[in-house]
């Protein structure tokens, strides 16, 4: 993906992606016949994408709704592709609007090779954007991970679908509406999908991403500037992220002297080594096992910290992404892990830096990723020295007083208490004194709170950002390390003067357990749950889910778009999957069923966040909540088919059709590394071994 990644399909020991992963693997015998559709669906994709009016008027691209017409209607025939499926709500893109395709290509061998391309802006008015990025594979081929450029600035961040023989198709839908200044100028692209293809790996990516420019009737108020904080490579035709800790995520910025509002945004997730950073261990206990099964350390906590000319202005606890090869990949076939297909970012709210930043001068801007580690004698710090790697990028989003040549005011006051740690483990033993089991907790809590005093032409006022964050997760390690049990909860509350609110809980949980007899089969089990609950009032950089929801699929009853103060977004799943490999046969089987439900509600009363004057503390009034339910969507698939898929439209329940995936047997196709080296010397590290080093 990067210059520092380029070698790592030869050098297994270093690199997740490419080493065997327990993973449904299709027939390489017989995959040449789904491939062949594929690339037939494919080349007719692209060729009607490029026919079509750069200006063609645009909803849902015709394409797509005749492939989902197709997929239901023919879903019974084995030879046409899967559709995978981000369960998301739908956003606004009505007639009217005016379309620019901007990439068409297939990623293929594609490391240190990013699609290159121009952007131009179209001949229309617009005040929003949205993207509709389609993707096609067949084969065999492992989740890989894109990020999309402007120039320098990532602007959109996504993941693949694993594929099937016969092949599989997904599309998602984004607003781009908070990058409206940069869709205003020309622009540079590029769009890194790193793909190894080989006689094993033989799904390439097949990409059609087209924008759509309208004009609507919103509260929406992009930034006028977005300065990236990036590796500034795109002049060299390369991708712009850092990965760290290879590197420092740093930049020098110089800010414009008349910005009114500021607000920083981190796009970050772990790779490699650090895909699974919610289930790694207190570093004490990584040899815990004996060497035999060494295990992931720095504990299962992560923060990214925003550092601005040395103090900490603000810190982002991560969503634990969970992409679609991740603990048994039947979760993920076709609906995908919540986020997979867009890695949404956290926003900082950065207004108390201005007066500090606004002086025409350069400024050190730093993300930090940090862990904790411990020596197992009750002392215990927060450390950058985790393992590799999480790739990271950030953003300045500046909105400018076009009253005032320079902003002034105090410089900002930072309460950023040291986070509060408590840590345990024990370990239980056998008769003959070996390790039986590792049990292990961990508890972290944190404060910050920043203040100062802006002048501007609408008149002084003081201005400030405060989070209150808390996390804890507890795990049980037994069978060397191969089966594991844990338990993770983030919860957080953000607080801007401007009236802007987020609480937000994460809770994750994982059963898992690996078998691998010496001589016999690998098996793995797994049973999962997890959630990502937000309310939102108000918004900084993005703009809140209700404003980019499309109101046009709401009952007529209730059609026109209200005023809400803010949204509530529940997303959940849970499911049971399994994996079964065997080396004899060179085949692999899998199966899994995973439910989902999600939610979006305006709030029409509720919570108004309310900062008291010249103090460290922020009062929040609540008061009595009224909301109204916009959408929710109930999906639950089994063994890859969607067995249940009801959609409601304000309370307007819309049943979409299902359908029975043609084929539930899963073949490898061909010895992988794990059958010929054996599985044992490629786990050695734990339950999630397997997903780090596949």
């Amino acid at each position: 993906m990067y210059n520092q990644e380029q070698n790592r399909d030869a050098v297994l020991a270093r690199c997740r992606k490419q080493l065997p992963k327990a993973d449904m693997r299709e027939p390489l015998a017989r995959a040449a016949a789904g491939k062949g559709l594929l690339h037939i669906v494919s080349v007719l994709l692209m060729l009607m994408t490029m026919i079509r009016s750069t200006f063609a008027l645009l909803t849902t691209p015709p394409q797509l709704s005749n492939q989902r017409h197709s997929l239901t209607s023919r879903a019974a025939n084995e030879s046409f592709p899967l559709e995978c499926v981000q369960v998301a709500p739908p956003i606004m893109s009505p007639t009217g609007g005016c379309q620019q395709t901007l990439m068409v290509h297939t990623f293929a061998a594609s490391y240190g090779q990013p699609f290159i391309g121009t952007y131009s802006p179209p001949d229309c008015e617009f005040n929003r954007i949205t993207f509709n990025l389609i993707v096609t594979s067949a084969g065999r081929q492992f989740d890989r991970l894109a990020l999309m450029f402007f120039d320098d600035t990532e602007i959109f961040r996504t993941s693949t679908a694993e594929p099937t023989r016969d092949g599989i198709i997904w599309t998602y839908n984004k607003d781009m509406s908070s990058y409206l200044s940069m869709f205003k100028k020309p622009q540079k692209i590029v769009f890194d999908l790193g793909n190894l293809m080989d006689d094993t790996y033989t799904g390439s990516w097949n990409t059609t991403l087209a924008a759509t420019f309208f004009t609507a009737e919103d509260t929406i108020e992009p930034a006028d500037v977005v300065i990236p904080v990036s590796a500034r490579r795109s002049a060299e035709n390369a991708p712009s992220g850092f990965v760290v800790p290879g590197s420092k995520a740093v930049n020098d910025l110089v800010l414009p002297r008349n910005a009114k509002k500021a607000v920083f945004s981190i796009s970050a997730c772990g790779q490699a080594a650090e895909e699974f950073w919610w289930s790694n261990v207190l570093t004490s206990d990584t040899q815990v096992f004996g060497n035999h099964t060494t295990l992931y350390g720095h504990s299962p906590f992560r923060e990214l910290q925003l550092v601005i000319d040395g103090y900490l202005a603000g810190v982002s606890w991560p969503f634990p992404v969970i992409f679609t090869g991740g603990i048994v990949p039947g979760f993920w076939r076709p609906i995908v892990g919540i986020d997979a297909f867009d890695l949404r970012e956290d926003e900082i709210d950065i207004t108390p830096f201005i007066p500090l930043l606004s002086d025409n001068q350069s400024h050190t801007f730093e993300i930090q990723v940090a862990g904790i580690d411990d020596d197992g004698r009750g002392n215990e710090y927060i450390t950058t020295n985790i393992e590799s790697n999480w790739i990271v990028t950030g953003k300045v989003f500046v909105w400018l007083d076009s009253n005032i040549s320079s902003t002034t005011g105090t410089l900002p006051s930072v309460s950023a208490s040291v986070p509060t740690i408590h840590l345990h483990s024990a370990t239980q033993h056998t008769v003959n004194g070996t390790v039986a089991s590792l049990d292990y907790s961990i508890e972290v809590s944190r404060n910050l709170y920043i203040e100062s005093t802006l002048h501007t032409s609408a008149g002084t006022k003081n201005v400030s950002w405060k989070q209150d964050l808390t996390f804890s997760n507890s795990g049980t390690l037994s069978n060397k390390g191969n089966d594991q049990i844990m338990r993770q909860t983030t919860t957080g509350s953000h607080l801007s003067s401007s009236g802007y609110s987020r609480t937000y809980e994460y809770p994750l949980w994982v059963i898992s357990s690996i078998n691998e007899p010496p001589g016999g089969n690998l098996t793995i089990d797994a049973k999962m749950g997890r959630g990502k609950y937000v309310q939102e009032l108000g918004d900084l950089a993005y703009p809140n889910d209700w404003k980019t929801f499309d109101y046009t699929r709401l009952p007529s009853t209730l059609y026109g778009k209200p005023t809400f103060s803010g949204s509530n977004v529940n997303n959940w799943q849970n499911g049971t999957a399994s994996y079964l490999s065997v080396p004899a046969q060179k085949r692999s089987y899998g199966s899994g069923s995973t439910e989902q439900l999600l939610s979006l509600s305006g709030i029409t009363d509720g919570p108004v966040a309310v900062v008291q004057d010249g103090t460290h503390n922020a009062a929040m009034h609540m008061a009595q909540q009224r909301g109204e339910e916009l959408y929710r969507r109930r999906m639950v698939a089994t063994n890859g088919s969607v067995v249940v898929d009801v959609e409601s439209f304000g309370g307007q329940v819309r049943e979409k059709s299902t359908y029975v995936a043609a084929n539930q047997e899963y073949n490898d196709g061909g010895v992988h590394e794990f059958a010929m080296e054996g599985v044992r010397a490629l786990l050695g590290r734990g339950a999630y071994a397997m997903m780090r080093w596949r």
